[in-house]
């Protein structure tokens, strides 16, 4: 039997889509050296997978907020980020097979947060001042920005059953 369609209209079986994104970080760091006493730095520590588990609720938003370590010796911790998703032309999308389930990515500046600045595929996000003042967030505070996955409901609620991935790649570059 092929898998079930969410819309909910008769004859169709609506249940749980299992949808996991597995966050893997191809270019965490950049190191822009204009000359070797004056590279500048950047790391990103603690980013983990996003699991968002089985979803009952095809209606509303689900979020997934990780806390991270995003140190820069730019000038005054100054940083950028670029993503791209595994999705066709870079999008933000998780597959089950050939079915696709579009996703947001939201980044904040500061630990702690469930929203953010919403990202664009490939469109750098500057300005962004990090905190930390070790680059494993050793000393000082512990976590200094926050990634924030977003399944938006109108996309749950045409999703076909199924477990979903995908890859996000984060580029930071020091500013």
């Amino acid at each position: 039997m092929p898998p079930a369609n969410f819309l909910g209209t008769a004859g169709r079986r609506p249940g749980p889509v299992r949808g996991t994104l597995a966050t893997g970080v191809l270019a965490a760091a950049m190191i822009l050296c204009p000359s070797p006493a004056l590279a500048q730095k950047v790391r990103i520590t603690n980013l983990s997978d996003v699991d968002f588990g089985t979803i009952a609720n095809l209606q509303a938003d689900s979020r997934r907020s990780q806390n991270i370590c995003l140190y820069s010796n730019g000038t005054a911790g100054g940083y950028s980020v670029l993503a791209s998703g595994s999705g066709s032309g870079s999008a933000f999308s998780l597959a089950n097979g050939p079915n696709q389930l579009a996703y947001d990515v939201e980044w904040s500046g500061q630990s702690g947060q469930s929203s953010g600045t919403a990202l664009s595929p490939n469109v750098a996000l500057t300005g962004q001042t990090s905190s930390a003042s070790h680059q494993f967030c050793n000393s000082g505070p512990p976590a200094s920005a926050s990634l924030i996955v977003v399944l938006r409901g109108s996309q749950l609620a045409q999703a076909r059953q199924g477990s979903y991935s995908g890859t996000l790649t984060l580029l930071i570059a020091a500013e």
